[in-house]
């Protein structure tokens, strides 16, 4: 089974900066780490290729430093790793993201699988994986938080919603993003980190997976930040309730009335 994990390198701090001509995060200087939920892709990529063999392949587009990542990603198991950079790419939304990654996809070729986090943690939006089982025409479960059972042929996975949950049944090729109740990713090792440091990760150019470049940059992408602004501060007045169990109840339900909580 060949199965391409997508990753993201992000910023490691909540103080990220605002360019306030483009709107966009302004990722120089800022520590970067990988997108936490992309471990629990990374990981259940590795399960599966520990039941039906095969290589995990992980897959991202960013600066020339979001190798940093990748090697991340090899060592907490993934066989190798690609990386998507060039000015070319700079800019580009989650539409444009998810063509380029799909057409990166498509490059590597016989894939049967592709697992993606939920979601990037600077962006919050969902939309990459899906975009690319978009442009691959591909089927899609996102918010995945289980895998029922896996077969060469096909899948079956549990996915939340806002209900409860849905099974789906799918074949191959497919697209998954996955949720952190999904399994448990490995601590990261030295060991592994320093195998990691050994692995040559060949950079691919917009030229190198056919890219049209009407569809990759920051000019084609169909988003635009009109205005961004912090979130208000918040109220950290803490109040203290005490009394029985049946007093401290009542009172309770009657301030969250007040503040029109309930």
């Amino acid at each position: 089974m060949k199965i391409v994990v997508c990753i993201k390198q992000v910023p490691a701090s909540n103080d990220a900066r605002i360019d306030p001509e483009t709107k966009r995060i302004v990722r120089e200087g800022m520590k970067a780490i990988l997108n936490p939920f992309d471990t629990y892709a990374i990981e259940e990529g590795v399960q599966l290729r520990g039941q039906f063999g095969g290589e995990v392949i992980a897959l991202s587009m960013g600066p020339e430093k979001a190798a940093h990542s990748l090697r991340e990603a090899i060592s907490l198991g993934a066989d190798r790793a690609i990386l998507l950079s060039d000015r070319a790419f700079g800019g580009s939304d989650t539409w444009a993201t998810s063509y380029a990654l799909a057409k990166a996809i498509e490059k590597i070729g016989d894939v049967d699988l592709v697992i993606c986090g939920k979601q990037a943690v600077d962006g919050d939006t969902a939309q990459v994986g899906p975009g690319i089982a978009a442009h691959l025409d591909w089927p899609q479960a996102t918010y995945v938080l289980k895998v029922e059972e896996a077969s060469r042929e096909g899948i079956r996975v549990r996915r939340m919603n806002e209900n409860g949950y849905d099974v789906c049944q799918m074949g191959y090729p497919a697209v998954l993003t996955v949720l952190k109740d999904i399994n448990r990713p490995p601590v990261l090792t030295l060991k592994g980190a320093l195998a990691a440091l050994k692995v040559d990760i060949p950079v691919w150019k917009p030229q190198d997976i056919d890219a049209d470049p009407a569809k990759i940059g920051l000019d084609p992408s169909p988003t635009r930040v009109v205005k961004t602004s912090p979130p208000p501060p918040r109220n950290t007045v803490t109040k203290v309730i005490q009394g029985a169990p049946a007093d401290c109840a009542r009172e309770l339900v009657k301030d969250l009335r007040t503040r029109g909580i309930l």
